[in-house]
This record gives C-alpha cells, structure tokens and sequence, in this order.
C-alpha cells in the first residue's frame, strides 16, 4: 500500500486542532487534519467569554469559519475516523475507518476528553466491573467470557472486531450502524454477531455485569459490555502508543510547555491536557502545539535529507 507523507498530522477538528493546523500551516508544513468539527464540545454551545467576540457567537458559527480559515491556508481536513496509531522508523502511521493509512513526521492528539455515556441504570455502578469505555485498554481481561459492545460508528464495530481475539463470543449491540463499506464489509465477514435495529434500557448485574436488557426486553446475557459511542477516543489512541497518561486518572494526556509528550513527535493540545476545558487555553495550546510540531518535522526532513 502506498502512503502519502504528512508533516504534521492533528487528530481533532475542535478549537485545539484547527489552531494547531493553521500555526503548523504558516510554518510551511504540510498539514492534514482528521476528524469532524460537529464533534467538537464547542460545536453545540454558544460562546461570549472568548476575546474579540462580542455579545454571543454560536460554537458551530466559529467551527464554520475556523474550517475555512484552515483550507484557506492550506490545510487538509479529513472528515473521518482514526482506528489506529502506530510508530514506525522515521514517523508514525495513521489508519482510518475507510482504510487509508497516512504516514505522519509528527503527530497532534487534540480530540478532547469526554466520553459520551449510555445514561441507563447500571452504566455508573458497574463501572470497572464489566462496563468499559475502552477496547484497547481491557481487552485482555475478557478473555474466554462473552461480550457485548455497545455503538453505531467506526470505534464500535473495529472494537467487536478487536474482542474476537480475546472473548468467547462477541455482540455488537446497534440502534444504526453509520459506517464505510470497506468495515461493513470486514464486520460481515466476521464472526461478530449483530443485535440492530435495538439499544440498550439497562445494564444488569450485582457485583459484576450478567446482562443487558434490551429495547425488545429481551436479555443479552454477557460478563462484560463497552460502550463504544462515536469516534475512538484519545486515551485508547495515546495508549496504543505509549503516551504517558496523568498517573491519578488516566484521563488525561502529560505534557510539557511546549505541549509535547513523553514520545518525540507526539504534541497534545486542548481538552485532553486537562483543566480548565476553556476554548481559549485550547486555543493557546494548540498554537504551541502547532509551531512545535512544524519545527519537529523540519528536523526530520533535515535528517532524512540532509543536504
């Protein structure tokens, strides 16, 4: 497969990642940002604390022009989801839902921290004890044990396919599925069994997770069940990768002043950094961000060509 090389390439389309792009942009690096600005907590909100807005500007209002001042300086935006990060010689490559892989000098995890929750009873108290927000995080402790995961986009359907190789039986419990062809075709080809066309009204157990009750009020009986709502998220991506989480919750990604990661390459700006979650120390991030991760694949261009 060929891939195409990129400067610098920021996972996030929220206020974080598309600063970072523009700043990365105007230090003449080759930019590509994947992800959907709808997405973003911004997106949905109205926003009137932010310097030079005057009275209130709707999140999607600025989301619209951010987009646009990105490809105008040259920016590529990628409206899809990454699956997969890993690191190779000389870079990182990056897979998305339709199958493409992108190879990256550097890269920018800017996809924000919150993941949405199912809301019925059972979600909270079983957590840790059955219930999972992460695939690539507690795979390894559903081995032999059926399974339930629980979405309607690319990050549900690759984690069904990623538990085949731990759990007995695997369930991919979903409303509508909302994917690319490429993974519909490899979900039907696999030995994931499809509960559609139905949710979830409770998950069921004491001590641990027995089951989940069903919209049809059948029971789906399972030891374990991840809720897998949207795009994979940063912690399982930063995981993958060996990218120092905050040692008290494991929610967070560490960084430094200059937003880098305990991994060369690897910058993080925004939400997933930490508090305060505020548009403007997003925004900040992401310009330092930015710079730092243009001046970084400048080196590496530098030690790849060194003439």
């Amino acid at each position: 497969m060929v891939r195409e090389t990129i400067d610098v390439v920021i996972i996030g389309a929220g206020p974080a990642g598309l600063q970072a792009a523009l700043h990365a942009s105007r230090k003449k690096a080759s930019v590509l940002v994947i992800g959907r600005s709808e997405r973003s907590s911004i997106f949905q909100t109205h926003v009137e604390n932010y310097l030079g807005v005057d009275g209130v500007t709707s999140g999607s209002e600025l989301m619209r022009i951010a987009m646009s001042q990105a490809r105008r300086f040259g920016v590529r935006i990628m409206a899809e989801d990454v699956l997969h990060i890993v690191q190779e010689e000389g870079g990182f490559v990056i897979k998305v839902e339709s199958g493409q892989e992108i190879r990256a000098h550097a890269l920018i995890i800017a996809t924000g921290t919150a993941r949405k929750k199912l809301k019925v009873k059972g979600e909270k108290e079983l957590l840790g004890r059955g219930v999972s927000y992460c695939v690539d995080c507690d795979a390894n402790f559903f081995r032999k044990v059926r399974v339930a995961v629980v979405g309607n986009e690319s990050a549900a359907v690759d984690g069904a396919l990623t538990l085949l190789g731990y759990a007995s039986e695997v369930f991919l419990v979903t409303k509508e599925l909302v994917i690319t062809d490429e993974l519909h075709k490899k979900l039907v080809d696999s030995a994931v069994q499809l509960k559609s066309a139905t949710w979830v009204k409770e998950i069921i157990g004491e001590q641990a997770v027995t089951g989940l009750l069903l919209e049809d009020d059948s029971v789906l009986a399972v030891e374990g069940v991840f809720i897998e709502l949207g795009a994979k998220g940063a912690v399982e991506l930063a995981n993958n990768l060996g990218v120092l989480l905050d040692p008290d919750t494991f929610t967070h990604i560490v960084t430094n002043r200059k937003q880098e990661t305990n991994m060369p390459g690897v910058y993080a700006a925004g939400d997933i950094t930490g508090h305060p979650y505020q548009m403007a120390k997003a925004v900040g991030e992401g310009c330092v961000a930015g710079l730092e991760a243009a001046n970084y694949a400048r080196r590496q261009h530098l030690e790849e060509d060194p003439s």
